[in-house]
């Protein structure tokens, strides 16, 4: 269980209504010190919204929100400071160099670091000399990036951060998230790259109209979700396409024996690979779920039982 003090954010019962319109609906959120968090749901399902709230930008609704024990909307400006913030659409001041850009945005956050700034100026190919003006998308993105890095900040808010950027640079990326997740800065994630969530999520959060659906490990929400198997057999396996827990079971001759092809939940694993084996069992190969698959599962699920 955890304690109080583990968490960095704690939203509970988080409701949000524009009007008419309710952004969020009853959102619980947790995220514990020094994990990184994937944060994931369609446009609209209430992420952007979320985000506002912890960052003091927007005031809920009712319900709560906490970001280091504290409630971000009346806490003192000094919260701001151990939070460093990429949103997905930068935008920079014209007339300022990108280095003038990083000097304002670190002001904001009490100081860079200069040495892990130089650092990451050459780790992410950017130019600080040149007008923000004179930047591409890719570019003012990176400005965010080695600005938010480049702090103290114990926890880093991001928000679609590598949109715009080439995949040689969401390497980089990457790396750094990690590197600064193994010196203990908490990491709130949200993108709409799966692959990307995939690659440094400890935990991942998936919502739906401003509702948390799920939340756990990858291994947790894998276990939810269909894994993919591929056998070979001597014999045409029996009662297997019937099932609870099967699915998609293609069988075909192949060189004198059988493939086949289907979807198992985990709790029908066992009985699965009991026909396998009833069948003469060849080989066998297992490819768990995605986290594109897990999302659509989860999503799916959410949807069907509202």
């Amino acid at each position: 269980m955890q304690r109080l003090t583990d968490l960095v954010i704690e939203t509970k019962a988080l409701q949000k209504r524009f009007g008419d319109f309710v952004a969020l609906d009853g959102l619980d959120l947790s995220v514990s010190a020094g994990e990184v968090h994937g944060f994931l749901g369609p446009n609209g399902a209430g992420k952007s919204t979320t985000i506002r709230i912890l960052l003091g930008l927007v005031r809920a609704t009712a319900g709560t929100a906490r970001v280091f024990g504290a409630d971000p909307w009346t806490a003192p400006s000094g919260l701001r400071t151990r939070i460093g913030y990429v949103p997905g659409d930068v935008s920079l001041w014209p007339r300022l160099t990108g280095g003038e850009c990083l000097d304002v945005l670190a002001a904001v956050h009490g100081g860079a670091n200069p040495r892990r700034r130089k650092t990451l100026l050459e780790r992410f190919d950017l130019d600080p000399t040149k007008l923000s003006q004179d930047y591409s998308k890719g570019n003012r993105q990176k400005v965010a990036l080695v600005a938010a890095f480049a702090t103290d900040s114990e926890l880093l808010v991001l928000d679609e951060p590598t949109s715009g950027l080439d995949p040689l640079m969401e390497q980089v990326f990457q790396d750094v998230v990690r590197e600064r997740a193994d010196e203990g800065v908490t990491v709130l994630l949200s993108s709409h790259i799966l692959a990307e969530v995939e690659a440094l999520a400890d935990r991942v959060s998936i919502i739906r109209s401003g509702r948390t659906v799920s939340t756990g490990t990858l291994a947790e929400l894998r276990r939810h979700s269909a894994t993919r198997v591929h056998a070979v057999t001597d014999r045409e396996p029996i009662g297997l396409a019937a099932m609870h827990g099967v699915d998609a079971v293609h069988v075909q001759p192949h060189n004198g024996a059988h493939s086949v092809a289907f979807h198992v939940d985990s709790a029908a694993v066992p009985d699965a690979f009991a026909a396998l084996q009833a069948a003469g069992l060849v080989s066998v190969t297992a490819q768990p779920p995605s986290l594109d698959e897990v999302f659509l599962h989860n999503y799916e699920r959410a949807g069907a039982s509202a």
